[in-house]
């Protein structure tokens, strides 16, 4: 089943917009038993086809490996100069590889990119090994993120996505762009998976970019391909147009053009048919409210953050309607909610922002209020 123009908006009310009247992809289209068309901006489902379904991912597998080490770096944990050895058990590693030896060093970086651009696999261990200790212990990290970001139909086994001997590793299309949803957050990634070709000691090891719209697509960021004989012809392609970023996930093609064909087709409905809009509340329209009984007679209350909504090209420009508040009364926390702004877009709400006082004003204490009473005598 698909599902087309399904917003999710993080503290708003998400509600569908009106459908697109551009040509958009069906299930006939896309050429794979398994498919979604995500934003990468705000999360909404935009095409899903058995999205939910749980499938080997093959090494489309390696976008948790590659979060995980994004966060590793990012917090400081490891950084892209370190050096690291290569164990016997990275080294064993078949498939893509770049014939890692035992005891060879090389930086995370250079690792990482073996990874991003060439899905090494033997790379793609030893990272595994220095972030988390070893092998085992890294799997255990990517489950263990896995259930922080809600995932469930995804299990992992290794880091790799070699599923000759796996029996309980799998994933979903709708999940693997959660994945790479969070893996974009980490945009310097991009860097390395829109790279064609690149090298390794000292241009004796050729990295060639398993990801062919790479060269192809324009905007593409990325993100990551996979293909082994259980899991047939996979793909998770990235690419940003107009400010608006989209992940495509494609599982179990049978050819390899065909994943390339259907991420293709889903990227380009997806830009010929949306356009994103910041959503930002007028603060001359965030009015003062008054505070009964309070240390402070006037609350001035946050201006919401700005959000983001994916709408259908063509629609007019979202419009705000502010109710607030007139009084409340103390003692007031912050972060209480005080009003609300609509946003209609045609005429339908498509969104809530809520406005929230932005302080603590505690209630005056009763001998204040006796002398104030006193005083208007």
């Amino acid at each position: 089943m698909k599902r087309i123009g399904t917003f999710l908006l993080a503290l708003m009310l998400a509600l569908a917009v009106p459908a697109p009247c551009f040509a958009a992809v069906d299930e006939k289209t896309v050429e794979a038993p398994s498919a979604v068309l995500v934003s990468a901006d705000t999360g909404a489902v935009l095409f899903e086809k058995n999205a939910h379904d749980r499938r080997s991912p093959a090494s489309v597998t390696k976008l948790m490996t590659m979060l995980l080490v994004a966060e590793a770096l990012d917090t400081g944990k490891i950084k892209l100069t370190d050096t690291v050895t290569g164990s016997a058990n990275a080294a064993s590693k078949g498939g893509s590889q770049i014939w890692l030896e035992v005891g060879e060093q090389m930086t995370v970086e250079e690792l990482l990119k073996a990874v991003v651009i060439a899905s090494a696999n033997d790379a793609c261990t030893a990272l595994a090994e220095f972030v988390a200790g070893s092998d085992g212990a890294f799997v255990q990290c990517m489950n263990d993120r896995a259930k922080e970001l809600g995932l469930q139909d995804t299990h992992f086994e290794n880091c790799t996505g070699l599923d000759d001997t796996a029996k309980n590793h799998f994933s979903s299309a709708y999940d693997l762009a959660v994945i790479a949803r969070e893996v974009l957050r980490h945009n310097w990634i991009t860097k390395y998976a829109t790279v064609w070709l690149d090298s390794l000691r000292d241009g004796k090891t050729e990295l060639n970019n398993t990801n062919k719209l790479v060269n192809t697509y324009d905007g593409i960021t990325g993100l990551k391909t996979g293909t082994t004989e259980k899991a047939g012809f996979c793909l998770c392609a990235t690419a940003r147009r107009d400010g608006m970023q989209l992940i495509a996930v494609v599982l179990g093609a049978k050819t390899s053009e065909q994943r390339f064909s259907a991420a293709t087709a889903l990227l380009d409905s997806g830009f010929a048919n949306y356009r994103l809009v910041t959503l930002s509340a007028d603060p001359k329209k965030i009015t003062q409210i008054t505070v009964k009984n309070g240390v402070q007679k006037i609350l001035n209350p946050a201006v919401p953050a700005k959000q983001q909504l994916l709408c259908a090209k063509g629609s007019g420009d979202p419009t705000y309607e502010y109710k607030l508040k007139k009084t409340v009364d103390a003692p007031v926390r912050k972060n209480t909610r005080v009003g609300t702004v609509k946003v209609k877009l045609d005429g339908k709400t498509v969104a809530e922002l809520p406005v929230y006082a932005g302080v603590n004003i505690d209630k005056t204490a009763f001998w204040s209020v006796f002398v104030r009473f006193l005083r208007t005598f």
